[in-house]
């Protein structure tokens, strides 16, 4: 998604207390930046106007989070809609931290001690042209990074409103060796987030369209299919 310049949105960022401005120097220290350090810790790539996380977070406080996004204007909006919510809960929040980094180099700020126990890719990027679906957050290339911090029993929960981009992405989590845990092809009429599903903007949006969302989640222990279709 394309957004304007915001002025404003670096000199917040850099007063946030939940943002970090040198993700690199926590590499496999990231438990320790939450006062509730043995929380698990669980991350969305890709959080945009932070929507997703400021209610996900807020919803479960025994959770640590962490949400990543490139531009500047994005996590601006995600840092102020995360105050907002965790202000109407009138609770501090401490169990989320928003960082500026690409999702390409990410093994430069996760290893395997960080232990992350979830990740979210909510709608991400479908690059459709052959030459530049590599960089699919999907992308067999991108997993194989994801389970270099994954914890052992880690998963991936994945939500796209694309066609193309979901039925290959199934074919990269089986070429990584992930198992489908739970699939659907029209995640509001057969939910397999046991009714913890929370509605993106972009979900809203496309399902208003009348596009089927299509979910799933996989996981790297060993599992059986569940397809709802």
């Amino acid at each position: 998604m394309r957004i304007r310049y915001k002025k404003w949105a670096r000199p917040e960022l850099e007063a946030s207390k939940f943002y970090v401005d040198n993700p690199e120097e926590w590499k496999g220290k990231w438990k320790n930046f939450f006062k509730n350090n043995e929380n698990p810790i669980h991350l969305e790539l890709g959080c945009g106007k932070g929507q997703f996380i400021s209610r996900l977070a807020s919803k479960n406080l025994n959770i640590n989070y962490i949400a990543i996004d490139l531009v500047d204007a994005m996590l601006g909006l995600a840092k102020r809609n995360i105050e907002e919510i965790y202000k109407e809960k009138n609770i501090e929040p401490n169990n989320v931290v928003i960082t500026r980094f690409d999702i390409e180099r990410i093994l430069l700020i996760l290893d395997k001690t960080d232990k992350i126990e979830r990740i979210y890719i909510n709608f991400c990027n479908p690059w459709p042209k052959g030459k530049h679906r590599k960089k699919r957050l999907t992308h067999t290339r991108q997993l194989e990074k994801y389970k270099e911090f994954l914890s052992k029993e880690g998963k991936i929960y994945f939500k796209t409103d694309d066609d193309g981009l979901f039925e290959s992405s199934i074919t990269y989590f089986k070429e990584s060796g992930f198992k489908i845990e739970a699939i659907s092809y029209d995640l509001h009429d057969k939910d397999i987030f046991n009714g913890n599903n929370i509605e993106t903007e972009h979900e809203r949006m496309f399902s208003e369209q009348g596009i089927k969302i299509k979910a799933l989640i996989a996981s790297l222990a060993e599992c059986s299919l569940q397809k709802n279709d």
